[in-house]
């Protein structure tokens, strides 16, 4: 065991060295003189789908359907019981640091990962050489033209999840309506087409963990640099991250290692204030100090972190509509982990929408580095 235990204090040593030398090497994401562009406030709107229909349905379910439900696509369901505060969130959006992919309150940086945002989810173990890249061709099945998308109205997919003879049917047509209206939420009351996608590749083992942070980066990006905007990435899962470490709560101890144990059910059952002003959170945001945060969420339990792919000294995303990348050793305290200085020389300037000249080679260059993870 002591051995076991000194090899792995060895290779989190040779992390650390590793990143320092590449980033006296390299360099940082931004060039010296960088000036920011970033709006001092931004204008966010975190209009949701009104999921009162979904959770009729799924509270009619008997316990077979809803047991197969968990087992295909983990604890999504408990997403739908997730109350968005809309104070909070505008107030949490103010501190999101574009350039390093982190929210940055004073000197406490921190970032939803891969490894929480599994444990959340409690989807299957991360298949490094699965993560999800856009294909060619979509799935072309009521689709309808909604703006600038193609999407499916739930209305139609409602039908199939009431009326379908086959449970397995109705599972996975629910399944893809909460991707649609809670985890992807760009076109309201509609499932985007790209959803479909991606929906379509999950029986091949494919992780969504990836896309799901993509597009929660790639959106408060957007709105940040633009000073307004509509979020469209999954604004339940980031709230419930964001509770897990900002909220002293009760250890749970060995209830983590229980294969029942659910982190969503217990976030969702747990009493919240929702009458604090958006000032009010401005305030206690910008006054948090080291000692006021959970740097690692109470359920989750130490494993092997992600920290690069391939040639990348940090770890690309696949989005759904874009890419983008994420240095998880910038927040290693998350990981009960001494904290340093990682490589970010070019994280930067990685992202990039699907709409872009060339996108496909690059996204092709962030496929195959998830073949090689460290």
């Amino acid at each position: 065991m002591e051995k076991g235990f000194l090899d792995k204090v060895e290779d989190n040593a040779a992390v650390r060295i590793w990143a320092e030398t590449t980033q006296r090497e390299k360099g940082d994401s931004l060039t010296k003189g960088h000036m920011s562009e970033l709006w001092d406030f931004t204008r966010i709107s975190v209009i949701q789908n009104d999921l009162r229909e979904m959770k009729e349905v799924w509270d009619q379910w008997d316990v077979e359907t809803k047991q197969l439900f968990y087992c295909n696509y983990g604890d999504l369901p408990y997403l739908l019981s997730v109350k968005v505060d809309k104070y909070l969130f505008r107030a949490l959006a103010q501190f999101w640091n574009p350039a390093y992919g982190c929210f940055t309150f004073g000197k406490v940086d921190l970032t939803p990962t891969v490894e929480e945002y599994t444990t959340l989810l409690r989807c299957p173990k991360i298949q490094v050489d699965k993560a999800y890249s856009r294909a060619a061709g979509w799935v072309a099945v009521r689709i309808q033209q909604k703006g600038d998308s193609k999407c499916v109205p739930w209305k139609s997919l409602r039908n199939l999840v009431l009326v379908h003879p086959y449970v397995k049917k109705r599972v996975d047509v629910f399944a893809l309506g909460i991707y649609g209206l809670v985890v992807f939420p760009k076109a309201l009351g509609h499932i985007d087409e790209a959803i479909s996608d991606l929906f379509d590749r999950l029986g091949k083992g494919v992780t969504t963990v990836p896309s799901i942070l993509a597009e929660t980066f790639r959106s408060l990006n957007a709105c940040r640099r633009a000073g307004e905007g509509r979020f469209i990435g999954c604004a339940q899962l980031l709230l419930a991250w964001f509770h897990s470490h900002f909220w002293k709560v009760e250890k749970i101890s060995y209830r983590v290692f229980s294969d029942s144990y659910s982190p969503l059910e217990e976030l969702v059952s747990t009493p919240r204030r929702d009458d604090v002003s958006e000032e009010k959170w401005m305030a206690i945001l910008q006054n948090l100090r080291d000692e006021d945060v959970e740097w690692r969420a109470s359920w989750l339990i130490p494993d092997e972190i992600l920290y690069r792919c391939g040639d990348f000294d940090w770890v690309p995303l696949l989005g759904i509509w874009g890419a983008i990348g994420y240095a998880p050793l910038l927040v290693s305290r998350q990981f009960r982990s001494r904290q340093f200085i990682p490589a970010t020389q070019g994280l930067a300037h990685c992202e990039f929408s699907y709409k872009e000249d060339n996108y496909k080679k690059r996204v092709r260059e962030m496929s195959n580095a998830w073949n090689q993870t460290r």
